[in-house]
């Protein structure tokens, strides 16, 4: 078991650079965008839909990662304060009853969503836009299924815990 949570790290890990990689990229080409727009009152589509491209792919390729830091955004008025115990119990009833199940919607509704977008080899509408639509619209059910993977990993992680068989810690600190 402990492997397969390793595993489960790692991709997220490796995935969580690549993304990383991705905030760079989006912050040179809003910077390169600000400066057309502004010194030289010159705009492209295709500068614009990158931007949003960007940040989709970060989004939703980096909230596995997210989540295996514990980094996620949460309500912490309680949270906070509970021992450990209760934060692992918090940590598995979200999982199953929120994480998991909110996952699954996503990836199901996105499938052929996405599966359609790639037939018809779907672009941009926009004249000199992003001609390959289809690939990003190809990154929701694939971070969705990252986000699934790390969340089916704590849930893991917090029952053992709760049964006296491992660590409190989210292992990605």
């Amino acid at each position: 078991m402990e492997k397969l949570l390793r595993s489960i790290d790692a991709i997220n890990r490796f995935i969580g650079r690549i993304a990383s990689f991705s905030a760079f990229l989006l912050v040179l080409v809003v910077f390169f965008d600000v400066l057309m727009r502004y010194l030289f009152k010159k705009s492209w589509v295709f500068t614009q839909e990158m931007e949003w491209h960007l940040f989709a792919f970060l989004f939703l390729m980096a909230a596995g990662y997210t989540l295996l830091q514990d980094a996620h955004v949460r309500v912490d008025i309680l949270y906070q304060n509970l021992s450990p115990k209760g934060k692992a119990w918090i940590n598995l009833i979200g999982t199953l009853f929120f994480l998991i199940p909110g996952c699954l919607m996503v990836i199901a509704t996105s499938f052929k969503f996405t599966l359609n977008s790639y037939l018809v080899k779907e672009g941009s509408p926009d004249p000199g836009g992003i001609p390959f639509r289809f690939l990003i619209k190809g990154c929701i059910p694939v971070g969705f299924s990252l986000l699934l993977l790390q969340g089916i990993a704590m849930g893991i992680r917090s029952l053992m815990f709760l049964l006296g068989k491992g660590e409190s810690k989210v292992e990605g600190k």
